[in-house]
């Protein structure tokens, strides 16, 4: 299967409420479409995780930030310009995403994503993708598919055939907030 077929049955499942396996720019991921609450919840269910943990979204382009943040600070951007690992800002004043998605403090986590496969896929979808390591919560995050649980790829409804032959470990993002005062606070490296 290549490239395009394997959107298109993303696209299918993801618009009618349907959870996916799919490589990211670091590590394989469960993902939605980050508008649907039910879609969210079922992603919950799967990974036997916390509500209160809340996930990642996908977004391609910059300019889908302000769709889904209130007020984001410009200083940002400029930051993200310097760094060159994928790197996950959480934003104060999320909107426009479901409910159940949202921090209870409102903020969102989202990481602009350079691989191509998710790009394409967020372009298309014309929605955020929620990301969330393709593990069963607490357990290790799958460097590459093999280590996927069989319990994670039969709880969704599609499974991504490209790149499933990559053996170059994934990694997680690192992770920061810009902090009030307009520094950097580094969550996760």
């Amino acid at each position: 299967m290549d490239f395009s077929e394997d959107v298109e049955h993303c696209l299918r499942v993801l618009s009618t409420g349907g959870i996916i396996v799919y490589p990211t720019d670091t590590v394989w991921g469960i993902g939605c479409d980050a508008t649907s609450a039910q879609s969210v919840e079922k992603i919950f269910n799967l990974k036997r995780r916390p509500p209160k943990k809340s996930f990642i979204i996908l977004l391609a382009d910059r300019q889908d930030i302000l769709k889904y943040v209130s007020h984001p600070e410009p200083q940002i951007f400029e930051f993200l310009e310097t760094v060159k690992k994928p790197t996950t800002v959480i934003y104060e004043g999320a909107i426009n995403l479901a409910e159940n998605l949202v921090g209870e403090d409102g903020s969102i986590a989202i990481r602009l994503v350079k691989d191509a496969f998710c790009r394409h896929l967020i372009k298309r979808l014309r929605r955020p993708l929620v990301s969330t390591s393709a593990n069963i919560s607490g357990e290790p995050a799958p460097g590459f598919f093999g280590e996927i649980a069989l319990e994670i790829i039969r709880g969704v409804d599609y499974t991504v055939h490209y790149r499933r032959d990559d053996l170059h470990p994934g990694e997680p993002s690192s992770v920061v907030r810009l902090q009030k005062d307009g520094t950097i606070e580094i969550i996760r490296q």
